[in-house]
């Protein structure tokens, strides 16, 4: 049996902060059907038997209807494919969900919070979802297998971490005797980190943003003989990526903003560019972002530090120069990080200088 196991695409999240640069929350949204609609297509041109939809499907407070109808109105071209739904944290099942009020394609089930079984010929799906946004647990670990001779497959939205958000041990899990468990809420993929590794997270179909960084898309399985086979199929031809930006030699505002439009940067790449090293003058975050040309910097992060000739400073009378003296009298006794003390140390200087 061939399988397709997505979760977290999160349709019709607001993508505030990248609101905040241009029309990006907008253009992230169509990146949202683009990539599901490249899904439904390989499914459709590969012959995929099941879709697993593993929660946090859509944003419950920001859905709109027209969404859920081009979402189903794709399920209506693979009316072949059985597609099992459990909801998540993000879009529960509870009384006024598109759940629960939409008349959906006769191929999707959608699982509500009591545990059931969709027995087929050839393999039995389990699945349970949330009833509301804070579910603490929805009693996996108890599930017994009705007929271990066949495929057995558990979908459900959880967390292996221990959250709030049902979580679940992975050892109970593994004892549970299931083939595959097609798993959402963590959006990082997590399918080859053991070896013969069936409990599976397949991440988000596209990154929410710069906590979601690396490759993003969906798991396609067969199982045979008992036998798993699962890879992971990259779909969002866009990723959030950091660069650190050292500026040490950075003589002023102007040669800064010069150098961060000269950087070279991928077309379908969103950028963060982290300000490192020793800083020659104060970084005004808000003006440089008026000055970048490169559209696809979403944001820019100061982690510079001042650039403070010590031994210079230590020998003024003042207390400026007895506070550099205790500081250079910590760093040789390594009682801090060379970092704590560049803290301290600007800090202690801001507080002198008023």
């Amino acid at each position: 049996m061939k399988f397709v196991h997505i979760a977290d695409t999160h349709f019709d999240a607001p993508f505030t902060k990248l609101n905040e640069k241009g029309e990006f929350g907008k253009i992230r949204r169509l990146d949202q059907r683009e990539v599901f609609k490249k899904i439904i297509e390989y499914i459709k041109q590969n012959e995929i038997e099941y879709l697993f939809i593993a929660g946090d499907f859509y944003e419950h407070t920001y859905i709109r209807k027209s969404t859920i109808e081009y979402i189903n109105n794709l399920f209506k071209t693979i009316p072949e494919t059985k597609i099992f739904i459990t909801p998540g944290n993000h879009d529960p099942y509870i009384k006024n969900s598109m759940y629960a009020d939409f008349n959906w394609s006769e191929n999707v089930k959608i699982f509500t919070s009591k545990i059931e079984i969709i027995e087929t010929e050839e393999a039995d799906f389990y699945g349970v979802g949330f009833d509301n946004f804070y579910s603490v647990n929805l009693g996996v670990e108890n599930i017994q297998i009705k007929n271990k001779n066949k495929i057995n497959i558990l979908i459900t939205h959880g967390d292996l971490t221990g959250s709030d958000k049902n979580p679940i041990s992975k050892n109970k899990l593994k004892q549970l005797g299931f083939d595959y468990i097609a798993l959402g809420h963590i959006h990082k993929p997590d399918y080859n980190s053991e070896p013969n590794q069936n409990i599976v997270y397949c991440g988000s179909t596209v990154s929410l943003g710069f906590d979601e960084l690396g490759k993003h898309g969906f798991i396609v399985g067969n199982i045979e003989n008992k036998k798993l086979q699962i890879e992971f199929i990259p779909a969002d031809n866009k990723e959030f990526i950091e660069l650190e930006l050292n500026i040490s030699d950075v003589k002023d505002f102007e040669e800064l903003t010069e150098k961060i439009n000269n950087i070279y940067l991928e077309k379908n790449g969103l950028y963060k560019i982290i300000l490192t090293g020793k800083r020659n003058f104060e970084i005004e975050i808000l003006n440089l972002y008026k000055l970048i040309i490169q559209n696809n910097i979403i944001k820019i992060k100061d982690e510079t530090r001042p650039n403070y000739n010590l031994e210079e400073m230590k020998n003024s009378y003042s207390l400026k120069g007895l506070f550099i003296q205790e500081i250079l009298e910590e760093l040789k006794k390594e009682n801090y990080t060379q970092e704590q003390l560049d803290k301290i140390l600007e800090i202690g200087l801001s507080v002198l200088e008023k």
